[in-house]
């Protein structure tokens, strides 16, 4: 249902941006914008969810929260990128846009490395 509500959102700041767009072509940029930030915020009410069930299933596995919440920031961390990117990209600004890009793989390899190197230490003692 969620989903629906979501893309009639979509469908009508899209309807409106382009309704809007024959007499002031910089509102319908904003429009736009402004679709994609609720659109994002309804998604990041969905993503709490998520953090709540994943948080149970460290309580079934044997995995230690912390790597569960690092992977829980690389995927915040690359839809927030993800999404900064495309609102550039929209507005015509594409160097931020890759930038943006460029940042957002370099945190994510920096808020990896824990578990990089966890993989690492448990292939070397498989090893010896």
């Amino acid at each position: 249902m969620d989903m629906i509500k979501i893309a009639v959102l979509g469908i009508a700041g899209i309807l409106t941006a382009l309704f809007v767009k024959e007499w002031k072509t910089q509102f319908s940029v904003l429009i736009s914008m402004a679709t994609c930030m609720l659109i994002f915020f309804c998604i990041v009410t969905r993503m709490e969810s998520m953090a709540d069930v994943f948080s149970e299933l460290t309580s079934y596995l044997s995995i230690r929260e912390s790597y569960l919440q690092i992977l829980l920031k690389i995927v915040g961390i690359s839809y927030v990128a993800d999404f900064a990117a495309n609102i550039c990209k929209d507005a015509g600004y594409s160097a931020i846009a890759g930038q943006i890009e460029l940042s957002g793989k370099i945190t994510v390899l920096a808020v990896s490395t824990p578990i990089v190197l966890a993989l690492l230490r448990t292939v070397t003692e498989y090893l010896q």
